[in-house]
């Protein structure tokens, strides 16, 4: 499954900047990508949640994310923050390119994870995990730290 491309409203889209919480996960026998630093932003009230992680390609090729999906969340997209003028949007996006020897941030302002429809009741303090899909082949199922909006200030 491909990542659905969607626009939606910047709502919540005062997202903070911190990261307190490292986790890596690599794919079993494979070691070309690592994430680190997974964590959530969990929202109250069934609210989307978005999870951010940086990246990190020890290959000599680039290698996209395809693919986001979660046993917690119905649903789990990749969005980018675009900034337009004076406001802003998030746009669905399909892939994001890891730089040859190289990472990148999923993290506030930018690209993130949009997590909804929560499949059971999580709160601050819990792990969730994704399934992260990429173009050569590797699925890397990662722990992602959930946070409240006031630890990640």
């Amino acid at each position: 499954m491909s990542i659905k491309i969607k626009t939606l409203a910047a709502m919540g889209c005062a997202l903070a900047l911190s990261s307190g919480f490292t986790a890596t996960a690599q794919a079993a026998g494979a070691n070309a990508i690592g994430v680190k630093d997974a964590w959530v932003r969990w929202l109250p009230n069934n609210l989307p949640a978005a999870g951010y992680a940086t990246l990190v390609n020890a290959s000599d090729k680039p290698v996209d994310l395809v693919d986001i999906s979660s046993n917690d969340y119905g649903d789990a997209m990749l969005h980018q923050t675009v900034s337009n003028g004076s406001s802003q949007k998030m746009v669905m996006v399909d892939k994001l390119t890891v730089p040859a020897h190289g990472q990148v941030a999923i993290a506030p302002g930018g690209y993130h994870v949009m997590l909804e429809d929560a499949k059971h009741k999580i709160a601050p303090g819990d792990t969730v995990h994704l399934t992260l899909k990429f173009s050569d082949g590797e699925t890397l199922d990662t722990p992602f730290a959930v946070k409240s909006p006031a630890k990640t200030k």
